[in-house]
């Protein structure tokens, strides 16, 4: 068995986990990422892709919303290259109490929320499909998040300073010596070969799955309670300001524009399997509905694919049974040896993605502590590698850049302008056949055909790069297909479901998938 020595041990390689290493990375320290599937597969990618202004918990968690306020300033400075400023509004809709207002704009002054009252009228002529019936509206600097160009980033700038970063790599055992944790051993979930880390320290990020990992270790009481949510895709920008009802948080109350569709969510149900991904044609119906009562005619658009997230809560072992949206959405970071005599173990978790660098930062701040060498945090003021220059993401750059050179490079996906240069590239660099890897690395296959003429093409590139198999490429491009399904079916309807049907004619009726060798 493979044997690798670190400082610090991550498992978990969401946002929070990868801000863990780019810290630990950053501070000098020797680090270890692992993960069961691909980066930013579990919770942190399965959002809507909402950077907080911290109105949404303003009134209902205060500590939560002053977060956020302060880490969106700081994620506008190190992450600009993936955040559109798009701004954000609070709306007061007819079916809102008109006295939430009031209490809003009250909590945004006391929580440090930049936010500004507007006439409705002022608000319609920036979104001209916001309800009409709006009667009050507050403007704040919500933004949106490309999540997986994110963590890609951090755990590029992690390797660049000699971090290991590995995907794929479930975590099956950890390691006790007494009461001290010493590492833990993983497993490449392709080829099933295993490693052993020793670590000085481990710090269990995995989210939704914390819990799972702290039993692993011998450790219980790490109570996460589940909370999945659906959000719906639509197939265009309906509107290009994040919209948020001004009300107590709940379901389908905000709707972001992030790159060419939009995302409406979510819901926010008890489960206690954080695999959980059931979806329920009641929840869809009714998320459909509520879109309604921010743009009139939501149910005419296209929606594009529904998908669930898993919320990593945090429960105190002396709070009594209650609704996960009742539990702060502040993080919770357990150092082990404090709290159950276990050395070289921290358990971070809970939290806003908005959040991750200061959930990574104070992680880190207790490693070093730990490990009796305390460093300094830079991450605040440090880049992520593509964001040096602190220019802002902006929806019309990708074409902007084709039609500089129009006739030079092919169109791979016309939907989110992915070159077959840059296809080629990432494939090269991630070393993956997973279509649905570089699918989260690109947005290949994310627009409105949802795949539909640009992965034939992507599976036909895939083969011919690095001498990869016919039965391979064929593999690659049935598993894209059957995932992209998943989301696919449960909101089938109108003009999705002659896209759909589109599709089937192209990769059954022309391609004859169903009996390709694989």
């Amino acid at each position: 068995m493979v044997t690798l020595t670190t400082d610090v041990l991550v498992i978990g390689g969401g946002a929070t986990g990868a801000g863990v290493a780019w810290d630990a990375a950053l501070r000098g320290l020797e680090v270890v990422l692992v993960d069961r599937s691909d980066l930013a597969e579990g919770t942190s990618g399965r959002f809507h892709g909402l950077v907080h202004s911290g109105g949404r918990y303003a009134v209902k968690d205060p500590p939560a919303a002053e977060e956020c306020v302060v880490e969106n300033r700081v994620l506008r400075r190190i992450a600009a290259d993936n955040i559109e400023d798009t701004g954000g509004f609070f709306v007061t809709t007819p079916w809102d109490d008109a006295g939430y207002a009031d209490r809003f704009a009250d909590a945004c002054r006391a929580t440090g929320i930049d936010c500004e009252e507007i006439s409705p009228a002022q608000a319609l002529r920036e979104e001209p499909r916001l309800n009409p019936r709006v009667s009050r509206v507050f403007r704040v600097p919500d933004a949106n998040i490309d999540v997986w160009k994110t963590v890609w980033s951090l755990a590029r700038g992690a390797r660049e300073r000699g971090a290991h970063v590995m995907p794929y790599h479930a975590a099956v055992a950890v390691h006790r010596d007494g009461d001290e944790v010493t590492g833990a051993r993983v497993r490449d979930m392709r080829t099933g070969e295993e490693t052993d880390v020793r670590a000085r320290v481990t710090v269990n990020a995995a989210g939704a799955w914390a819990g799972q990992i702290a039993e692993l270790a011998g450790i219980e009481g790490v109570r996460i309670l589940p909370g999945r949510g659906i959000m719906i895709a639509m197939n265009h920008r309906l509107v290009n300001t994040v919209i948020n009802r001004c009300q107590m948080p709940t379901d389908g109350d905000i709707l972001v524009p992030i790159r060419t569709v939009s995302v409406i969510g979510t819901t926010d149900e008890h489960t206690d399997d954080p695999d959980d991904h059931t979806v329920l044609q009641s929840e869809v119906d009714a998320m459909l509905d509520d879109g309604e009562k921010l743009v009139p005619g939501f149910r005419q658009a296209r929606a594009l694919r529904v998908w669930t997230g898993v919320r990593p809560l945090f429960e105190d072992a002396k709070a009594a049974e209650t609704l996960t949206r009742d539990i702060t959405r502040s993080h919770a970071l357990l150092d082990h040896a404090q709290r159950d005599g276990v050395g070289g173990f921290l358990t971070i978790t809970g939290g806003k993605l908005t959040t991750f660098r200061l959930m990574a930062e104070h992680t880190v701040d207790a490693a070093c502590a730990q490990l009796g060498e305390p460093r300094a945090c830079t991450t605040a003021s440090e880049p992520l590698p593509g964001s040096e220059t602190q220019r802002s993401y902006r929806l019309g750059e990708r074409l902007e850049r084709k039609e500089a050179h129009l006739r030079e490079e092919q169109l791979i996906c016309e939907c989110e302008m992915v070159t077959r240069g840059a296809l080629e590239e990432a494939i090269r660099r991630s070393r993956t056949a997973n279509l649905d890897d570089i699918r989260r690395l690109l947005r290949l296959g994310m627009g409105p055909c949802q795949g539909g003429f640009c992965m034939y093409r992507a599976a036909g590139i895939l083969h011919g790069l690095d001498g990869l198999g016919a039965e391979e490429a064929n593999t690659a491009l049935l598993e894209f297909l059957q995932e992209r399904w998943k989301g696919i079916w449960p909101i089938l309807y109108g003009d999705q479901l002659r896209q759909v049907r589109l599709d089937d004619w192209i990769f059954q009726g022309v391609l004859d998938v169903a009996h390709l060798s694989a």
